[in-house]
């Protein structure tokens, strides 16, 4: 199943191929060690499965992850979309800083067309609205690079209503990327809305929370996670916190049941179930964990499934 991507024309799968974790060690936000050949593997099965369209950033892996999907990439044919961002810098101190200066973002997107051996980018974001007061000199830029042909269609990651009214001010944003589980909603208020009346792309990150609502996770797995990997400390990952999401992973797995699948897919198809929503990034790292979810887009969730998600206590005859 495909949908188009707002008004890009781009008709791209439910499902996409999130490919922050696979850019392996190295800087501060990683997921573990990686075997790159085996991202490889599970980029070419993902397009095997349909899944049309690969997210990455310059700062996943410091552009170990452009490279690797530049690799996987290779032969391909379909290739997938491509979906790559800027702004969001290695600070050479184990942190990142944001830079939305014009000179910074023609470097950035060199480097990346380099990287994943393209002759063009097609969908260009940009990664963080910071400093807020540079965006409208980085979408000026933006769209020089759409203009110049070296990018084919640019949208923003974790904008306000606010900022991307600033943005369409001096050219169309259209795609939008923002954070959206059922453990992170707050875009349902107005971005979500914002997006649906300016005919906005939607493709939202962290379905899965990362990986707390795939049904993978136990605090017995947490504490073996090895500490490189953030994911062992951050607040959501612990407790008091950890029980309850624990207890909506049950309940995702309860619905999951009834159609064959996963708890992780039923958190992915959730992502879905809003019409404004067009795809849902899934970082996937191993090919047997595309097998699992590819499928998620073509769940449809009935209301009596989603009244188990929340928890409703009404029993359905």
């Amino acid at each position: 199943m495909t949908i188009q991507l707002g008004r890009t024309g781009m008709q791209i799968s439910r499902v996409g191929f999130g490919a922050w974790a696979i850019g392996g060690l190295g800087w501060w936000h990683a997921w573990g060690a990686q075997d790159d050949d085996e991202s490889i593997a599970t980029i070419r099965r993902a397009a095997e499965l349909g899944v049309n369209w690969i997210d990455t950033a310059p700062i996943y892996g410091l552009g170990h992850s452009e490279e690797v999907v530049g690799r996987a990439l290779e032969g391909l044919d379909p290739r997938p979309f491509v979906f790559t961002k800027a702004g969001l810098l290695d600070n050479g101190d184990n942190s990142a800083r944001n830079s939305l200066a014009r000179d910074s973002i023609l470097r950035e997107v060199e480097a990346s067309l380099r990287r994943l051996r393209l002759d063009a980018i097609d969908l260009y974001q940009v990664h963080w609205p910071i400093p807020d007061e540079r965006l409208e000199e980085a979408w000026g830029t933006f769209a020089e690079l759409k203009d110049q042909g070296l990018v084919r269609h640019i949208g923003g990651s974790n904008f306000s209503p606010e900022q991307m009214r600033c943005a369409q001010a001096i050219a169309p944003v259209e795609t939008m990327q923002p954070p959206y589980s059922l453990l992170e909603r707050d875009i349902e208020a107005e971005v979500l809305p914002f997006c649906a009346r300016h005919d906005i792309g939607v493709i939202v990150y962290s379905p899965q929370a990362s990986g707390l609502l795939s049904g993978a996770m136990s605090a017995e797995r947490i504490a073996s996670l090895p500490d490189d990997d953030w994911r062992k400390h951050d607040p959501r990952f612990q407790e008091p916190e950890l029980s309850r999401h624990l207890a909506t992973v049950d309940r995702l797995r309860e619905v999951g049941a009834r159609y064959d699948t996963t708890a992780g897919a039923i958190a992915v198809a959730w992502t879905l179930r809003d019409p404004a929503v067009h795809g849902s990034i899934v970082g996937f790292r191993r090919p047997e964990q595309v097998e699992e979810l590819a499928g998620a887009g073509d769940i449809a969730l009935t209301d009596d499934d989603l009244a188990v998600i929340r928890g409703d206590s009404i029993v359905h005859g």
